[in-house]
C-alpha cells in the first residue's frame, strides 16, 4: 500500500512510503538534505513499522524540535492509527 505523508517543520515537503502489511518496503522523501533523505530510505527498507518509529522517534535537527527521521516516525505513527496496524 502507497502512504503519502506531508511533513511539518523540515525541509522535506512529501514522504512517500510503500508498506506492506507492517514492512517498510521503499520510502521516497522529496527534499530536504539528499545525503540525509536517501540514507534513512534505504535504511528502514525492510524493517517493521515499531522497529522505525522506535529508532527515529524524537531526533532532533538544530531547535526545531524535529527532523526529517522524527517525521518518518511520525508519519508511521500516522499510519498505524489511521490503518490500526
Amino acid at each position: 500500500m502507497k502512504y503519502s505523508y506531508t511533513p511539518q517543520g523540515v525541509c522535506s515537503m512529501q514522504m512517500i512510503f510503500e508498506i506492506d502489511g507492517n514492512i517498510i518496503k521503499d520510502l521516497q522523501i522529496i527534499g530536504g538534505c539528499p545525503g540525509n533523505t536517501v540514507g534513512v530510505s534505504h535504511l528502514v527498507k525492510g524493517k517493521t513499522i515499531d522497529e522505525v518509529i522506535n529508532l527515529l522517534k524524537g531526533i532532533p535537527c538544530g531547535a526545531k524540535g524535529t527532523s526529517c527521521p522524527d517525521q518518518v516516525a511520525t508519519a508511521l505513527l500516522e499510519y498505524k492509527e489511521k490503518y490500526k496496524v
